[in-house]
């Protein structure tokens, strides 16, 4: 199969949309992993009290 300069060029722009938005949300993804984590520590760090 083969693409005209216009298929090649929209599957580039469209390829590069796609990039951009999985980096957005590997970009959210990190932070609320590193929230995550940071909440474990201080769940971790805290006297636990045994009823």
């Amino acid at each position: 199969m083969e693409l005209t300069p216009e298929q090649l060029v929209s599957e580039f722009q469209d390829a590069v949309m796609e990039l951009y938005f999985a980096r957005k949300r590997i970009a959210l993804l990190e932070a609320e992993n590193a929230a995550l984590r940071e909440h474990l520590a201080l769940t971790e760090q805290a006297p636990r009290t045994e009823s």
